[in-house]
């Protein structure tokens, strides 16, 4: 976590609609010089000031976009610390992106640092030379992790996916990725840094999880994240053990609890919780999916969802007025709690600073590490240009 400095004491003794009028106003004052971009886990008193809300990467997208057409100058993402590392890779570098609270990162994504990624692609180079297997191994990294894991990603012939294109992400490096298979040749997914996206993704597409996937543990003190030879020999998928801290608190018995209570309620998880929570559930789906799915659910339907609370709190305040019931998977505290730490005071303070001539918090990445992050990303783009139902531009157009 990056040091976050303490705020001036006038910004915690405002009140909620001292600070909210503030916001408005500087916002007002800065016009098109100011982008605010809001992540759908955030707080309701903080994403009614964002001019765009989405996912990570969408919002991303999208402020690349509005930079491009109307010259903004800032770009401040209220959500975590790797989303607003894509930002910037994204956007022109004379466009500063800027972080409310330094605070705000991602368990999952410190879960996997640059110095354990090279350290396991060199352990597996090692082993597959001196057992003669002719192997690529193709790196594949979630959206959710560090720009140094994008670029790692970038440079080694692999590519970034989100929760909605995992699978064609998959297909497209079990291809051979970028370069086509030589006689012989087999290929081996390093999924990085969420075990349980890459293992539920490879269910889906028909692996045996028992046999086929391994987990790479980048903490074990052994070789080979704590896998002997025969394992990382005989699975098609390693995945890198780490896991979204809101999504593991979803358990088998949440489903079952829901079912009891509504025999004919409808159990949607987000792919990034476990396995056996997401083969109890009726379905799965990224953030985007799960809110087109309770804008289209039919009225007195129930519907039960596994990911985080503000989130759901928001679609079922919205689904309520057209007769469409929707609640928690479980009733214990979901919510992500570094995002969290982006309040209204915080806001305040870096627009404060902003309209003063003065960028603080701003979140830049290497100019190495953002060159080959975009290949990564631009990867990604290329494999769903032809499936995805509105083709994004290509990043090279920002």
């Amino acid at each position: 976590m990056l040091w976050q400095p303490t705020l001036p004491d006038h910004y915690s003794e405002m009140s909620n609609d001292d600070l909210a009028n503030a916001i408005s106003a500087r916002r007002a004052e800065m016009g098109k010089d100011l982008v605010i971009l809001g992540h759908h886990y955030q707080q309701d008193e903080v994403i009614r000031f964002a001019d765009f809300t989405g996912d990570s990467f969408k919002l991303s997208q999208l402020a690349a976009e509005r930079v491009k057409q109307a010259k903004a100058k800032y770009v401040v993402f209220a959500g975590v610390h790797f989303m607003a590392e894509t930002a910037d890779i994204l956007t022109d570098e004379n466009v500063q992106v800027i972080l409310p609270d330094l605070g705000a990162g991602c368990s999952m994504a410190d879960m996997a640092d640059y110095d354990q990624t090279v350290d396991a692609w060199e352990q597996l180079e090692e082993l597959f030379a001196a057992n003669d297997v002719k192997c690529r191994v193709i790196p594949i990294c979630y959206m959710n992790c560090t720009a140094a894991i994008k670029a790692f990603c970038g440079e080694h012939g692999g590519a970034v996916c989100t929760s909605s294109n995992c699978d064609k992400v998959y297909r497209w490096a079990l291809a051979g990725g970028d370069t086509p298979l030589q006689d012989g040749e087999q290929v081996k997914i390093l999924f990085i840094p969420d075990e349980h996206l890459g293992r539920n993704t490879a269910a889906q597409m028909g692996c045996d999880v028992t046999t086929g996937t391994c987990i790479w543990d980048p903490r074990d003190p052994g070789f080979l994240g704590g896998n002997d030879e025969d394992t990382i020999l005989n699975a098609g998928y390693i995945l890198w053990k780490g896991h979204c801290s809101v999504h593991m608190l979803f358990r088998p018995e949440h489903v079952d609890q829901a079912r009891a209570a509504q025999p004919d309620i409808h159990v949607m998880v987000h792919p990034e919780c476990r396995y056996d929570v997401c083969q109890k559930a009726d379905s799965t789906g990224s953030t985007e999916k799960i809110i087109q799915a309770i804008e289209a659910a039919e009225p007195g339907s129930y519907w039960a969802i596994g990911t985080e609370v503000h989130l759901v709190s928001r679609i079922a305040q919205q689904a309520k007025d057209r007769g469409v019931h929707v609640r928690m998977l479980s009733d214990c505290q979901c919510l992500c709690t570094t995002m969290y730490r982006i309040d209204m005071p915080h806001l305040l303070w870096v627009l404060d600073n902003l309209a003063e001539g003065k960028v603080v918090n701003r979140i830049h990445v290497h100019a190495d590490a953002r060159k080959w992050a975009m290949v990564a990303l631009q990867r990604m783009l290329d494999i769903t240009a032809n499936t995805s139902p509105s083709n994004a531009p290509p990043m090279a157009a920002y």
